[in-house]
């Protein structure tokens, strides 16, 4: 299993509002240039996010995106979900009925497992812990 780049962007593009969190609104081309995105992609990313409530745009010249919630109220599982959709391996842990050996399948426990292990991991993670990591990471990167 490999995650799309749309999902990885998604994740920096937030983080780069959660640095800015309570701040100005940010430009998208500025979170595009400062994380080496394509502006037309980055749009087509943010827009599931803005639509599922986790940022919001102002109009206008000081205009831009902004988190919708505060960044510790935001978790990576959901964020990626919005983007990707479903994150279980197989189509028989979600649509048990796609498979008529779903309860005979020894395997079936075995992504099912994989998919809770994969919510446990991203949903202890918020927006907030990534930003206060990256900027430390900026901080040692200036010195």
């Amino acid at each position: 299993m490999q995650l799309s780049t749309k999902a990885r962007y998604a994740v920096r593009a937030l983080v780069e509002l959660a640095l800015k969190y309570g701040q100005e609104p940010v430009k998208l081309k500025d979170i595009a240039s400062g994380q080496d995105i394509s502006l037309k992609y980055l749009e087509q990313v943010m827009f599931p996010l803005r639509i599922s409530g986790y940022v919001k745009t102002h109009k206008g010249s000081r205009g831009g995106y902004v988190l919708a919630k505060p960044p510790e109220d935001i978790n990576l599982y959901d964020v990626i979900r919005t983007v990707e959709g479903s994150l279980s391996l197989v189509d028989c842990v979600d649509n048990p009925e796609s498979c008529d050996r779903v309860n005979q399948c020894v395997t079936r426990r075995v992504w099912l497992g994989l998919k809770e292990a994969i919510y446990n991991e991203l949903s202890n993670i918020s927006l907030a812990e990534l930003a206060e990591k990256q900027h430390l990471l900026y901080t040692e990167a200036e010195q």
